[in-house]
Formats: structure tokens, sequence, C-alpha cells
């Protein structure tokens, strides 16, 4: 769904005007800098969301033309392939639509793109961008090593008595690489498909979503194939090397579109009980607090893939149904 006029276009430059702005914020304030950048997948979203590809086309290169202009290509680049892409690849799939009766549903109704599919393509989103930004800076293992090097100095002048042994600190230091881009990936997806919700709200509320609303708790789930990537990732990490880094990142990607799965099903199983809030509470409070009960969640994630496709009436309207596939 393409909508070129001035208003789209005009759109489109404000969002990336407002993209870019955040981008620079982050680029200047690193205590806040993963909420600035994930920040300004915002506009981008609303852009499209609301007034479809062209906004988002004009959005994407205003704000990279500025950070190219004001920091340097890199930083127009690094944007992009975090941010910017895969905000307007998203919000182009959301508002994908088809006749239901070519998939076998109710004639006069509409099929939209799969949610499961829409966080599929994030995760390889995130993958595919931080493969690049890690290639063109030359990550590797030396620079997850400086870091605990670093933690492990401002330790000893905390306390002197501490002097871990070579054998503790090599396992310290390889624990961590595989650490590093799996909390990066996964933390990155989180965010970018928060930024998505929040934009699907905003323009659900200003009345001009392409995408009629749905029930996300029924139809957020991942493809079914992601748990190939999954474990393909897996067993990546036990290479050793490059490609162990690579395997933590796609870990740390998909892990986190399963972990959301998880969430939607947690959700959708207490719907309608007394004791929902509380319990939802305690759920998020133990994720945050402890960490560890988020694997419960990631493993019902893996093992809810069903594939539910939003159908609506011919033309928007605020609530849609959901058809399993």
């Amino acid at each position: 769904m393409t909508t070129l006029n001035a208003t789209s276009l005009l759109t489109g430059a404000l969002a990336g005007v407002t993209a870019a702005l955040l981008s620079l914020g982050a680029n200047t304030q690193s205590s806040f800098a993963i909420v600035l950048y994930a920040a300004s997948a915002l506009p981008i979203l609303i852009a499209g969301l609301g007034w479809g590809n062209a906004a988002t086309v004009v959005s994407v290169v205003v704000a990279s033309l500025i950070g190219a202009v004001i920091v340097s290509p890199w930083f127009a680049l690094l944007i992009a392939v975090i941010t910017l892409i895969p905000a307007a690849w998203i919000s182009h799939l959301a508002n994908l639509a088809r006749p239901a009766s070519e998939l076998g549903g109710p004639e006069g109704a509409l099929a939209w793109y799969p949610l499961s599919d829409i966080l599929t393509h994030l995760a390889i989103l995130v993958t595919i961008g931080m493969i690049i930004i890690g290639v063109i800076i030359g990550y590797d293992t030396t620079m997850s090593d400086t870091m605990i090097d670093v933690v492990l100095q401002a330790l000893k002048a905390q306390e002197p008595l501490y002097n871990p042994d070579a054998a503790s600190i090599a396992q310290l230091k390889s624990l961590f690489s595989l650490g590093l881009p799996l909390a990066q990936g996964a933390i990155w997806v989180l965010m970018l498909f928060a930024a998505y919700y929040i934009a699907t709200r905003i323009v659900q509320t200003s009345g001009k979503n392409l995408r009629p609303r749905e029930d996300m708790p029924s139809t957020l789930r991942m493809h079914r194939l992601s748990i190939f990537a999954f474990l393909g990732g897996l067993l990546l990490a036990f290479a050793g090397g490059l490609p162990s880094i690579v395997g933590a990142l796609v870990c740390g990607t998909f892990g986190a579109g399963f972990l959301l799965a998880g969430f939607a099903v947690f959700h959708f199983r207490t719907r309608g009980k007394a004791w929902r809030l509380p319990v939802l509470w305690l759920g998020y409070m133990s994720v945050l607090i402890f960490t560890i009960p988020a694997f419960f969640f990631l493993l019902s994630g893996l093992m809810d893939t069903r594939r539910a496709i939003a159908l609506s009436p011919t033309g928007k309207t605020p609530e849609t149904e959901t058809k399993d596939l």
C-alpha cells in the first residue's frame, strides 16, 4: 500500500528529520544511547504504518542524508542497517494485505501479513545488520576481551586482594565473547519490536492506521522455520572463533523473537482469569530481576509456532479476526 502525495512526502521528511535528531542525540549521550537509537525507529514506523511506503522511503533517505552530512557516511550506514531499514521493512510488511479468499478464507475479507512472519523478518534484519556493522568495524573476540580486562582492572583497584588465576580469566573471556553478541542481538530485537508496538498504538489512536488492530496474544508467534535458525545458531556458538560469534548473535536475535512469542502465549493463556494481572506482573518482574525465568518463556515460544493470519472485512475496521494456518 503506497500513497504518493504531498502529505505523505512531507510526513516522511519530518519523520526522517526526527529519526536523525534522535540518532544524533544517541551519538552524543552515551548513557541513553541505546534508548535513543531504538527510539529513532519510532518516527519511521509511524510514517510507514500511517502513510505508506512513500513516506517510509523518504524518511529513511532524509535521516541517512542528515547523518552522513552532520557526522559521516559510516554513521549514516550504521543507523540505516541497524535501525532505519528494519523499521521501514517491517512497516511495509505490516501494511501488506490480500483477499482472504486466495488463502481459503471468506469472501469480502482481507488477510493481513502474519505477525509471526513480521517478527521473524525483524530477527533476520537485526542479525544481518549487526553482521554488516561487525564486518565494517572488524569486530572479533579481542573487543570483548578488552572489555573484560578493563572490568578486572577496575575490580582490582577497588579490591587489591582480588586476583583471579589465568584459567578463570580465560573462561570468563570465552563466555563473555559469546554473551555480548547474544545480548546485543536480543536487546535490539526486543527494543525494535517495542517501537513497532508503540507505533501501532499511536497510528491507531490517530485513526491513520492502514492495518486494523489485531489480537497480539493470539497472533504474536515466530514462524516454525525459525526453530531451525535458532538451533543452527546454537550449534555455531560451539564452533569457536568468528562462527561462534555469529552463532551467538543468531541465538540472541531469534531467541528474543521466541521470548516475545512466549510472553504472548502467557497473555493468551491467562486471559479471562481473575488472577491474571498479578500473575502477569509476577512473570515480568521475575524475568527482569532474576533473568533465568526468561528460559521458560523462551521454551513456551519454541513450543507454539502456529501461524495466525489476521482477517478483517474489506475496508478498515478497528479489530480483526484470526485464522490459523
